[in-house]
């Protein structure tokens, strides 16, 4: 079975990951990469999109998204975990190539619309252009076959305030209409994230086994792992991003739990992804007239590491 995703990112260590991950696997068509600022600006973050299909010789349409949060002043970008070019300072050469003509929501709106049911949408950075892309066509809720996220946490703790995920965080107001919308959302968040660690030695495999891309994956690690090294207790960094790609082509990996999800868009718990789960008749009302979504709560790690390693060490890159 093959899956049709565009991948939305902000590019990023951990989206590398998952953007090479998405060019290898068999049963994924990539029909496009879409932009937006969050770990760099949405310019480092489109250069830097551009320079992951270069470098892996893909023919993938690249589209340019939003730059700024929906309401909330924008955040520094946090160059202390990704580097300031957000591949941990190692400075490639400008691409040769440029962005499609269409923002990211067109992109979206369009190929969504024209293949309707077929397109999966995976977001791994801030929702904002999800959210413009459901404002300029409300329709593409319906005709979309499923949104995944990297976002959020549900249960366990966050990695930006106690309750708060990065990306969520980000751009709380967009993330609250992508979860209010009616279209089927499953949210990959640090509840099974920060259980998929990926090794140092994970990454000499690759380095070694894969002639295109191993050796920028291999450098860009060494940061990233630095900086997990110094902030919690383990011997890798955290399989993120990918996480939301090893959902689209073997969700078994993971279990789910459903209920209807709202964002607190300000306050102590801003970020906060607040899932109406125990089917409790709560007197608040926010929860109220939106669908149920799904979170992951258990992942098979092992499996998803595996899924990792056999994408960026298949024969897709000796071609």
């Amino acid at each position: 079975m093959t899956h049709k995703i565009i991948l939305d990112t902000d590019p990023g260590i951990d989206d590398a990951m998952a953007i090479f991950t998405a060019f290898a696997h068999p049963e994924i068509e990539l029909l496009g990469l879409t932009t937006t600022f969050g770990n760099v600006s949405v310019e480092q973050a489109t250069t830097n999109a551009l320079q992951l299909v270069e470098m892996a010789g893909v023919d993938v349409p690249v589209a340019k998204g939003v730059a700024t949060p929906w309401v909330k002043p924008l955040s520094d970008f946090p160059d202390f975990v990704h580097g300031k070019d957000g591949f941990g300072n190692i400075n490639l050469p400008a691409p040769k190539g440029a962005p499609v003509s269409q923002s990211a929501a067109e992109f979206i709106v369009e190929q969504v619309m024209s293949q309707p049911g077929e397109v999966t949408l995976v977001a791994v950075g801030p929702l904002g252009n999800l959210a413009t892309a459901l404002k300029l066509e409300p329709q593409i809720a319906e005709k979309v076959k499923r949104v995944v996220i990297m976002g959020g946490v549900i249960a366990a703790d966050g990695n930006v305030s106690p309750v708060a995920e990065a990306n969520i965080l980000s751009d709380p107001h967009a993330a609250d209409k992508v979860m209010a919308a009616s279209w089927e959302v499953v949210i990959v968040g640090l509840d099974v994230t920060h259980q998929v660690v990926l090794s140092n030695a994970l990454f000499n495999q690759i380095r070694d086994e894969n002639p295109k891309v191993g050796a920028f994956m291999h450098q860009a690690a060494q940061f990233y792992i630095s900086f997990y090294s110094s902030v919690r207790d383990i011997d890798g960094c955290y399989g993120h991003d990918v996480s939301a790609v090893a959902y689209v082509v073997d969700p078994d990996i993971f279990t789910v739990e459903s209920g209807e999800v709202c964002v607190a868009t300000d306050g102590v718990a801003i970020g906060q992804t607040i899932m109406s789960r125990f089917g409790i008749p709560y007197p608040l009302p926010f929860w109220q007239d939106r669908p149920k979504q799904k979170a992951c709560m258990g992942v098979d790690d092992q499996r998803l590491v595996a899924l990792f390693r056999d994408a960026m060490t298949s024969d897709f890159w000796s071609k």
